[in-house]
């Protein structure tokens, strides 16, 4: 059987986005560029365990005047799950959305949380609609765990400032996490591994490796 992406070479890996065999070159090549990949594709999930070679230098750090260190993190561990759960859920609720559309919203609402601290409030829109969508999503979950709090206990627990340092730590961890690719979703397929809710996790995920601060 001829692979259907070139035409040319014989097909010899099952591709789960074609359902057919494709050549070994092509599933190398277009892998997340012109093929959509499932998260479970074999091959893909053997190429994403020698992708990631190296962490983010911290030398290279957008927004470096904002400094998050494990200890804001250990202190802030709920909020950092449930962030994390949240831009997780509204990416996968964005049909087509991949690391880049999440990386750009994330660093939409940074640059909106940033207003926020200066008093003057101005809200950044992302260039992507796939990101716009994100964005609105997790300004949305935001809101109302806001405002539930202020219903419960008469005010906000949960300040502007924490959530900007979250977003930052993420955003950080997405470009860290960056395989290059114009589809790609090793970022997003790293959130699934660690976001996911407890009971939904595999029995021996992966630890959360954290980039420096």
């Amino acid at each position: 059987m001829v692979c259907p992406v070139c035409n040319q070479r014989k097909g010899k890996r099952f591709c789960p986005a074609k359902a057919a065999k494709i050549c070994t070159t092509c599933c190398a090549t277009e892998r997340e560029v012109t093929i959509d990949c499932p998260f479970d594709c074999p091959h893909l999930k053997e190429a994403r365990q020698r992708e990631h070679k190296s962490l983010l230098d911290p030398a290279h750090f957008p927004y470096k005047e904002i400094r998050i260190g494990e200890t804001f993190l250990r202190d802030h561990e709920e909020l950092l799950l449930f962030c994390g759960r949240t831009v997780l859920s509204c990416a996968l609720e964005t049909s087509k959305a991949t690391d880049r559309d999440i990386r750009e919203a994330l660093d939409a609402l940074i640059q909106t949380y940033k207003t926020l601290g200066s008093g003057i409030y101005y809200e950044t829109r992302p260039e992507s609609a796939y990101a716009r969508e994100i964005m609105g999503r997790i300004q949305g979950r935001f809101r109302e765990l806001q405002e539930n709090e202020t219903q419960q206990m008469g005010f906000s627990r949960t300040r502007d400032a924490d959530i900007l340092h979250i977003l930052v730590f993420l955003y950080r961890m997405a470009l860290d996490r960056d395989n290059g690719r114009s589809r790609g979703k090793a970022f997003l397929d790293f959130m699934r591994q660690h976001f996911r809710p407890a009971e939904e996790k595999p029995a021996a995920a992966p630890s959360l490796i954290i980039p420096g601060a």
